[in-house]
């Protein structure tokens, strides 16, 4: 298993009421490709942009496909930039094959349109089980991925254990996230100002 699929079947089933934000998942999950991309020497981090190290990994298509697509950003991309291009609409495609895979069941809409529920992981072979024995485990790269989507409270220290280059793309997660969240708050704020123009507040 992956960091990433780890992620994304810890993600579908959050605990404590955890309220997951897709484009926040979508840039946890890219970047924890990108760091099973370096573990695996597909990459290397020369400061903050990715060179070509070695061959794609096998056995995991979705990781495979993350490794082709690192060359469409061209020499010297910076994590930041992978992120966002690698991350766009990334939580709803390892949804959809992660249930194609029968590892999710597919969610289920109820009479409301506007309101979906979300059911419990299948699980045929253990494979949801063991990702959520990881993350429970204290598993430090899964946790701080996990904390960066929302799924735990983020901590205010860094977590130990970890090698530079996880250090340096957990901060561009972090650092992604954050600036994500600022823009739907400014778009908050602008849709609330134009409510109050129509409104003649």
């Amino acid at each position: 298993m992956t960091t990433a699929r780890d992620l994304a079947l810890v993600a579908a089933d959050p605990r404590d009421g955890a309220v997951v934000e897709q484009g926040d998942l979508s840039l946890a999950l890219a970047g924890a490709e990108l760091i099973d991309l370096l573990d695996a020497g597909t990459l290397a981090l020369d400061g903050t942009r990715l060179v070509p190290d070695g061959p794609a990994p096998a056995g995991d298509p979705l990781l495979s496909e993350a490794a082709q697509r690192s060359a469409d950003g061209g020499p010297g991309e910076t994590v930041e930039d992978w992120l966002w291009r690698r991350g766009r609409g990334l939580a709803a495609r390892y949804r959809s094959v992660l249930e194609a895979e029968g590892l999710l069941a597919p969610e289920r809409r109820s009479r409301n349109p506007l309101r979906r529920q979300r059911t419990a992981p299948a699980d045929p072979s253990g494979v949801v089980r063991a990702a959520r024995e990881r993350w429970t485990s204290g598993a430090p790269v899964l946790g701080a991925l996990a904390a960066a989507a929302g799924l735990t409270e983020r901590g205010g220290d860094e977590p130990a254990g970890l090698a530079d280059d996880h250090t340096a793309v957990l901060a561009a997660v972090l650092q992604a996230v954050t600036e994500l969240a600022g823009e739907r708050q400014r778009r908050t704020i602008e849709a609330a100002a134009f409510d109050n123009i129509w409104r003649g507040n």
